[in-house]
Order: C-alpha cells, then sequence, then structure tokens
C-alpha cells in the first residue's frame, strides 16, 4: 500500500478510520425502499408507485369504514 498522503500530513494527524461509521445513522434517515424485481417491472417509476399506495390506502380506510359502520362500532 502506497502513502497518498501529502508530507505535510501524517497519518497520525487524524483519528481512527473506522469504515461504515455512519452507515446506521445514514440508514435511519433514508426512506429508500428496494422493491422486488417482479413488483419493480410494473411501476415504471416512483410516481406510480406512490399512486398505487394512496389508492390502497383510501381502498383500506374505505373498507375499514364500511366495516365498522355496519357493525355498529363507530
Amino acid at each position: 500500500m502506497t502513502d497518498e498522503l501529502r508530507p505535510e500530513y501524517k497519518r497520525s494527524d487524524f483519528g481512527e478510520i473506522v469504515r461504515g461509521k455512519y452507515a446506521n445513522r445514514i440508514k435511519a434517515e433514508t426512506n429508500v425502499v428496494l422493491l422486488d424485481p417482479d413488483i419493480a417491472e410494473a411501476f415504471p417509476n416512483d410516481e406510480a408507485v406512490n399512486k398505487a399506495l394512496r389508492y390502497l390506502l383510501e381502498v383500506a380506510k374505505t373498507s375499514t369504514s364500511l366495516t365498522q359502520r355496519s357493525s355498529g362500532l363507530r
């Protein structure tokens, strides 16, 4: 391994090197979701995914409110 630091820098001037030091923080702060290939193939972009999920939420809310109304649980 060659030393790529400029002569005015010493390795000892820097702290301990920790691989992946910020990985958990970045993972917690992001909302990236990986889709399985067959699902990704069905949606051309993020707009299509969001539209489908919003529709699914509306259907779920509607069906839940219908179930609650019909059973008198409201």
